[in-house]
């Protein structure tokens, strides 16, 4: 069931989701959360299936937030604000308020969002893009326990991750973390296999992906090893390799699909490691609403502290370069003793399907011999 409300008020949309959610016949509310999405036009019916996709999994009440953009002056001093509600099959298994704010409006849009959410449930604040670069500090994400932004779809996705990491709040998460998380619990499986020290670290992957350098900050946050990016092809994320005293761990993927996994002793082995929907992305962020300490740590870490971030072109030794063969730039003035890892990583994530699986937040700290 679709309304429509043109020039309407806040106290009007709530008592059109009363009236129907009446008329379909469901009067009780049975979300578990707000879900208040930021996002322009252009984007906003992806943004919104992606909702609708995650709603499966939380039931919530969606607020669609767009601030359109006045075309003349007189215009931009008039402010309006138009509705859309929608409830039962048109909003799957919650409520939707799709909202357009034109004029002054626009530069309020927490006092029109405000009286719209749910009684005593939490609020998810997700900027599907044109992240502000403060997002707790902006009067939207003020108002949520999470806030979700992707530095993927920023115009500089490195520098996107330095800004995260500079405006930093407990509560702040990234689309691009959540793409890593099948990495990341793939990894500490493999490093729980092997009794072994780790002495160096090569991550691969498209240039312009933050995930890329958020997945080699991590290995270098838990790790304490050298860490160097290298660039190649994609899709998305391609090779990590571990070189450590019983030989090179590696774990490839070069199609965004299949990733065959080679550990030292035993045969290879392939692997799932499909690269997700944003709609699976956001499910898993929804599935938390606790500060993510081990973002913050691996953000914190800082992109400018990761070695070789080149691409094979742009080497002398291009002509027979291989992965696990670029020279090392120190992450530190010192050099860096290796780490001795006797379980698992801390702080890996679990994959798509991993039910039952520990969260980053409760996996054991890592296990540390003296340096040898």
């Amino acid at each position: 069931m679709k309304t429509d409300l043109t020039d309407t008020t806040a106290s009007k949309i709530n008592k059109a989701l009363v009236q129907a959610r009446r008329a379909i016949g469901t009067p009780a509310v049975g979300m578990v959360l707000t879900l208040v999405i930021v996002t322009d036009e252009e984007n906003a019916y992806d943004a919104l299936k992606a909702a609708n996709d995650a709603a499966r999994e939380h039931p919530s009440r969606t607020l669609v937030v767009i601030k359109r953009v006045s075309r003349s002056p007189r215009d931009r001093t008039k402010s309006r604000l138009d509705a859309e509600v929608r409830v039962g099959a048109d909003a799957g298994t919650g409520e939707t308020v799709v909202l357009r704010l034109y004029g002054e409006v626009s530069d309020h849009a927490q006092s029109v969002v405000l009286p719209l959410l749910l009684p005593d449930a939490p609020v998810v604040v997700w900027w599907s893009v044109d992240a502000p670069r403060d997002a707790a500090g902006d009067p939207l994400g003020a108002l949520g326990q999470r806030r979700v932004t992707d530095s993927y779809t920023a115009e500089k996705p490195v520098e996107e991750l330095k800004s995260r990491a500079e405006s930093y709040e407990p509560g702040d998460t990234d689309l691009a973390w959540a793409r890593i998380t099948p990495w990341r619990s793939m990894l500490a499986a493999a490093l729980d296999q092997v009794d072994c020290e780790v002495v160096s670290v090569e991550v691969a992957g498209e240039e312009a992906n933050p995930s890329v350098e958020l997945l080699a900050m991590w290995l270098a946050d838990r790790l304490h090893v050298h860490v160097r990016r290298a660039v190649s092809a994609g899709p998305g994320l391609t090779q990590v390799r571990l070189e450590t005293t019983g030989g090179p761990i590696t774990l490839h993927r070069s199609d965004g699909a299949m990733a065959t996994l080679a550990l030292p002793g035993q045969p290879d082995r392939a692997v799932a490691l499909k690269r997700r929907e944003t709609s699976e992305l956001l499910a898993e962020e929804l599935r938390r609403l606790d500060p993510d300490d081990t973002y913050a740590s691996a953000l914190r870490f800082g992109v400018d502290r990761l070695g070789g971030i080149q691409s094979a072109s742009q080497r002398p030794e291009a002509a027979t370069w291989t992965p696990g063969e670029l020279p090392v730039r120190p992450l530190h003035d010192t050099p860096v003793p290796a780490t001795k890892v006797s379980a698992a990583v801390a702080g890996a994530g679990t994959g798509e399907g991993d039910a039952g699986r520990p969260t980053p937040a409760q996996m054991p700290p890592v296990k540390k011999a003296d340096p040898q």
